[in-house]
């Protein structure tokens, strides 16, 4: 007799979110054979996405880091120094484009209840060097307060957006991204929508525009669509032919037609995957043990990339996060410690290594050694079925 095999539960971090839909809609373009380098798709795509957010420009990248990168180069170039407001708790691309642009960053501790910057700690660390706040929207959840937002204006210090796992999170009722003078976008393949690598910087400065476009593609004069500059340069520089004049030191982080059009077909269901991915978090944390697990989010207006996981105060220890990362391994369910970024960002060699801090220096950061040690995340994504959501949580709150 032929021996049936037993399904082995497991759950796997991320998914491709790249349909036959999308494969379709590719193969048709390639068969066009088109130009397939920074083109018409792309434009076309950036003025997509600008409609949905509700922004005046976009600037397609390669990459959300990217997209990082730029933001803070348009930064350098319009301040030359200065120190930038960075969270522990982020993606290492946020604070090391700082380093890159010879700016100096800032940290400040975050807040448990949406896992962005504390203002309290912004306004502590803030003095007349200040010249931005780069706030990161972490896993879905909006990191923005009337607070913030009048802190920024009252001392004209420029907002950044980091929203790269937060499409469509909402503050007020209006999108993130329209807060900040600047916000940065993620495509990655298992964010809420992909063009498999990507980024978008959007803004409502024309200045801003003009000068990320040129960042983009090497720093050449030609990118931009404002006539005024082109002929600035044209008379200034009269040796220089006119398509080669470089402005300033840049890059190469333009992106293609195939993944402007990959991005083009992934935005129509958009809407539809953060509404179903927000539905599963909040299922999951209905069944979550509120006892052993954090459960005080703030989730108004979020769009939820992960299932957040922080212990509770009395199992903080090395016992029960043994436990708990043993029993997640036996039950092949694939996580994160740290969260996305992998914790706090200060006890990163990259920054160690810049800034020489100590163990005592990231013990005054206390909600972010919190998550650093005893905060998770694990994979949520549009098709996951409810009886697969209550398996995993009844498997955490037996640990």
């Amino acid at each position: 007799m032929k021996k049936i095999n037993k399904k082995i539960f497991s759950h796997k971090l991320m998914e491709n979110n790249i349909n036959y839909d999308d494969i379709r809609i590719l193969k048709k373009f390639i068969k066009k054979k088109p130009i397939f380098t920074n083109n018409k798709k792309v434009l076309e795509f950036e003025n997509k996405w600008s409609k949905w957010l509700g922004v005046k420009y976009s600037i397609f990248v390669n990459s959300g880091s990217s997209a990082n990168l730029l933001s803070i180069a348009y930064l350098k170039n319009k301040f030359k120094k200065g120190e930038i407001i960075v969270p522990t708790l982020t993606w290492s691309s946020d604070i090391a484009s700082v380093f890159h642009n010879n700016l100096k960053p800032v940290f400040a501790d975050i807040d448990l209840k949406n896992l962005a910057l504390s203002v309290n700690d912004i306004k502590k660390k803030t003095n007349k060097n200040t010249i931005a706040i780069f706030l990161t929207h972490i896993l879905g959840i909006n990191g923005l307060s009337n607070e913030l937002i009048e802190f920024c204006k009252k001392k004209k210090i420029i907002l950044i957006e980091d929203c790269c796992e937060s499409h469509g999170a909402k503050f007020k009722q209006k999108k993130i991204g329209n807060f900040g003078t600047i916000s940065n976008f993620s495509f990655y393949f298992a964010h809420h929508m992909t063009t498999i690598e990507g980024g978008m910087i959007s803004t409502n400065s024309k200045e801003i525009y003009e000068i990320c476009r040129m960042l983009r593609s090497h720093g050449l004069v030609r990118e931009v669509k404002n006539r005024k500059i082109k002929t600035f340069y044209e008379k200034k520089y009269k040796d220089l032919n006119p398509q080669f004049i470089f402005s300033m030191p840049s890059y190469n982080v333009r992106s293609t037609e195939i993944n402007a059009v990959l991005g083009l077909n992934q935005i129509k269901r958009l809407n539809q995957n953060i509404t179903k991915r927000n539905i599963n978090f909040k299922y999951f944390l209905k069944n979550l043990n509120k006892e052993k697990y954090f459960s005080k989010f703030d989730l108004k207006g979020q769009s939820n990339y992960a299932f957040i996981i922080i212990f509770n105060k009395k199992f903080r220890n090395k016992r029960f996060r043994y436990k708990f990362e043993k029993t997640l391994i036996k039950n092949n369910i694939e996580f994160r410690r740290g969260t996305s970024g992998g914790g706090n960002q200060m006890r990163q060699p990259y920054v160690r290594n810049m800034m020489n801090f100590s163990e005592k220096d990231f013990k005054k950061f206390s909600n972010s050694e919190i998550v650093h040690h005893y905060g998770y995340y694990i994979g949520n994504y549009p098709n996951l079925k409810k009886t697969k959501i209550l398996q995993i949580t009844n498997i955490l709150n037996s640990i």
